[in-house]
């Protein structure tokens, strides 16, 4: 009898064992499909690594981001606010866990961006207090997180460029528009540039900073840069596209 059991309990350790070797064998599929911009099926990946071992911080945080991604990449509203609603869900659930986990709370800030692309002018103004209070948690457990400084310096940058219907939304909401300066804006993604400079996607918001600003050399400077960068992210190609133009328009 005795040798039964500790036979069952050798059969139960070795059980527990062969599944965290292939949640991180999943995890790891999945991170090399997003190194191959495969980012749909890295999605796919990360989903069946929560399905094996819910509570995966790593998983429902890299969700999240992948699934902000491929919804912005559709055209029909109604798919994009369904997958930039799973990156939330998915943010949230990683927060559960590890409420202190700086990219948690990225993601759950850029989940929160998204949906305020795409919302009305009340929802989106509401949506930008969500982002700056999870942003600036991102950087609070994490200072030196570059991403989340991009996403500070985009806060800014929409703020300043809010229309007169969302400031009037802002005023019944909040009794004014939230603080965003174009100077914020600026000293934020050249603070992602000194942390991430191989984040595409931050030369050209950078850049379009710097020419509403009228920097117009700065602007040009950075374009050229970026459109020197290796491509990271499945978005990046298209991320260079656009500063190649831009550059040749101002040129």
């Amino acid at each position: 009898m005795l040798k039964k059991t500790t036979l069952l309990m050798l059969a139960c350790w070795a059980s527990l064992f062969a599944r965290a070797q292939t949640v991180e064998e999943i995890i790891a599929q999945a991170q090399q499909l997003e190194k191959q911009m495969k980012e749909s099926e890295s999605l796919e990946k990360y989903k069946e690594a929560l399905q094996v071992s819910p509570g995966h911080v790593l998983a429902f945080t890299q969700a999240s981001l992948l699934a902000g991604r491929e919804g912005a990449r559709l055209k029909d509203k109604a798919a994009r606010q369904e997958y930039f609603n799973n990156a939330k869900i998915y943010a949230y659930e990683a927060l559960k866990v590890e409420p202190e986990n700086a990219e948690a709370n990225y993601a759950m800030a850029l989940a929160w961006a998204r949906i305020g692309q795409i919302s009305g002018a009340k929802e989106k103004v509401a949506a930008a207090k969500e982002v700056k209070k999870y942003a600036d948690l991102a950087l609070k457990f994490k200072p030196d997180y570059g991403e989340a400084w991009h996403l500070v310096g985009k806060w800014n940058f929409d703020l300043y460029n809010l229309s007169s219907i969302e400031k009037a939304a802002a005023k019944v909401l909040f009794g004014g528009v939230p603080p965003g300066t174009m100077e914020d804006a600026i000293a934020a993604y050249e603070k992602c540039l000194k942390l991430k400079p191989s984040f595409i996607l931050n030369y050209y918001d950078l850049a379009l900073a710097y020419r509403q600003n009228n920097q117009e050399t700065q602007a040009m400077e950075v374009l050229n840069k970026g459109v020197r960068m290796r491509p990271i992210y499945q978005d990046d190609p298209g991320y260079k596209a656009e500063m190649k133009k831009l550059l040749d328009a101002m040129q």
